[in-house]
């Protein structure tokens, strides 16, 4: 894993033309790529993570943190483990587009946290969106509710070092192992976004549309096979490929569709793919 950085730190393990027309079309220039800088992000004590809303979020709704499930306070969850519902006081620092902290939220639930099939833990803040907005100026990232593209410029956005890695969608793995757990349709990067430890829970953002398809979360720093930090790709056949020095991320399109009116999290929802406790 892009390791929480004390373990990161840690000698103890635990990413041809034709005829013109005869009246000139409009001039449609190609759409720019939008502007991804550090607002809305978040430092943790030990990974990164981003202020999230989804398509049908409201302004009133309580605001929500996105990272890592091996970023999650208690430890990393167990495979097969769901939690969801946990009280936390977790804080978080609440970045502007320059990088600077302008403020610190804090948690008082954990909506949702796994390493199963996927890593991500989505903690429930005190506050709103509306709120980060009036005071601060600051707008959550939006999740992307479809499956992300190869090739798709992306950016991966650290909070805690207040960093930025640049790269493409290089592809996808049908599963992706380390350790004890497996990971299902991971996202990997190509070889210019050399995460670290500290960027796990890093928000993957697509630099066409500014929305989050992934969250950063491992990489493979040995060229170990399936070894914890150390990561491999097997397919569909079960042929197991290492690529040392390569990076990944979990992507995060299925997460909207668990959650309902108020940013609730609901598991039985229709097209609710996330594992379930």
């Amino acid at each position: 894993m892009n390791k929480p950085l004390l373990a990161a730190l840690s000698s103890v393990a635990i990413a041809g033309l034709g005829a013109a027309p005869a009246v000139a079309a409009p001039h449609t220039a190609a759409k720019p790529a939008v502007t991804v800088n550090f607002a809305g992000t978040v430092s943790l004590s030990n990974c990164s993570g981003s202020v999230i809303r989804f398509p049908n979020s409201a302004d009133t709704d309580p605001a929500l943190v996105l990272t890592n499930g091996h970023c999650l306070e208690t430890g990393f969850p167990e495979p097969g483990e769901v939690i969801t519902g946990q009280s936390s006081s977790r804080s978080f620092g609440l970045l502007n587009a320059s990088g600077s902290k302008v403020a610190t939220l804090r948690a008082n639930q954990v909506v949702y946290s796994t390493m199963t099939d996927t890593d991500v833990t989505i903690y429930r803040t005190t506050t709103t969106y509306a709120a980060i907005k009036s005071s601060y100026g600051i707008s959550p990232l939006t999740v992307q509710d479809t499956h992300p593209t190869a090739g798709t410029a992306i950016k991966v956005v650290s909070g805690y070092w207040k960093r930025t890695y640049s790269c493409n969608v290089d592809g996808f793995v049908y599963r992706l192992k380390e350790g004890d757990w497996t990971w299902k349709d991971s996202l990997r990067y190509t070889s210019s976004c050399n995460t670290i430890g500290g960027t796990s829970g890093s928000p993957v953002i697509d630099t066409a549309t500014g929305k989050v398809v992934a969250v950063n979360n491992t990489g493979n720093e040995d060229g170990e096979r399936c070894t914890e930090n150390n990561p491999c790709e097997v397919d569909e056949s079960g042929n197991v490929t290492v690529r040392k020095g390569i990076n990944y991320a979990e992507e995060t399109y299925n997460i909207p569709a668990c959650f309902t009116t108020g940013n609730k999290l609901d598991l039985g929802a229709s097209g609710c793919t996330l594992p379930k406790p």
